[in-house]
């Protein structure tokens, strides 16, 4: 479909989520401080991403929301990236300047050599630079992603990284990917780049889901079934037992100090504990509560 307009608005639509994904990333770092679980690999390779997808970008002339998209992307990457040194290496940030500060330089180099030798291969009819570019770029994306998973194998479990920016992202590559199909001409190659990226991003949803919603509410409906249940009896002597109805489930619970008898309105609990003379006479220590406990004669 031919509809400049609506490729125009959807990749500004997708640039705006692109360009404030990682924000919420970097607030919840600097709030609590640290990044574990979050890969400084994964924002490494998304930095170096960004070169040859704006190399492509450009070079096939997008709308200019999609031009600005990969550099957008790669300067929040690299300020993820400080942010993982910083607070798990206990990097300082003059040496974080000053490691990053030539990379950032050679990158902006790469690119603008690159859009240079690419346009120049593009009208003499050399296509294949171009869809090698786009090729990278998407490896580098997928990697980086790849690696949280990894990471979900390992430990079972969705650590480090924000939700909201999941979101941002994945919903910038859906915009992106639509406002491709609004174009002159669909790209097939930018299709591949931005539909791999979503389907990864929904895969880091789909598991964070499983491994961490599931559980807190499980932990929230057992909780509440504590609750709801049967009362709990903290007794010192393991001679005491708890008795309660036939229709409720018999549970026993030990703890070391004071004796305590508590009612719920679900259930009632009666505690009958054997208290022999004998046992009075030899253990000065046995007493047998008259408030709570009943000792049959």
């Amino acid at each position: 479909m031919d509809i400049p307009a609506a490729a125009q608005v959807l990749g500004t639509m997708g640039a705006v989520c692109w360009s404030i994904q990682l924000i919420p990333q970097i607030i919840v770092n600097y709030r609590r401080h640290h990044a574990i679980g979050l890969q400084p690999s994964m924002m490494m390779l998304w930095a170096w991403a960004g070169v040859p997808l704006g190399v492509y970008n450009i070079v096939e002339e997008f709308n200019i929301a999609l031009r600005v998209q990969p550099q957008v992307l790669t300067v929040l990457s690299l300020i993820t990236w400080i942010q993982c040194y910083h607070y798990q290496k206990r990097w300082h940030p003059i040496r974080s300047l000053l490691v990053i500060s030539p990379m950032v330089c050679l990158m902006g180099g790469i690119e603008g050599a690159l859009i240079v030798a690419l346009r120049i291969a593009k009208a003499r009819g050399f296509r294949w630079p171009l869809t090698v570019c786009a090729v990278f770029a998407a490896a580098l994306l997928a990697a980086g992603v790849l690696r949280h998973y990894w990471d979900i194998y390992v430990h079972r479990h969705v650590r480090g990284i924000s939700f909201l920016f999941v979101g941002l992202d994945a919903a910038g590559d859906l915009f992106s990917l639509v406002s491709l199909f609004f174009q002159t001409t669909i790209d097939l190659l930018g299709i591949v780049i931005y539909g791999t990226e979503l389907a990864l991003w929904l895969g880091i949803m789909a598991c964070g889901v499983y491994y961490n919603l599931g559980p807190f509410l499980r932990r929230v409906l057992a909780k509440d079934g504590n609750r709801d249940g049967n009362t709990r009896v903290f007794v010192g002597n393991p001679e005491i037992e708890v008795d309660q109805s036939p229709e409720l489930e018999q549970t026993q619970h030990e703890a070391s100090s004071s004796t305590s008898v508590f009612r719920t309105p679900s259930s009632e609990v009666v505690v009958r504990a054997s208290c022999t003379l004998n046992e009075l006479a030899t253990n000065n220590d046995f007493a047998c509560p008259s408030n709570a406990i009943a000792c049959p004669g």
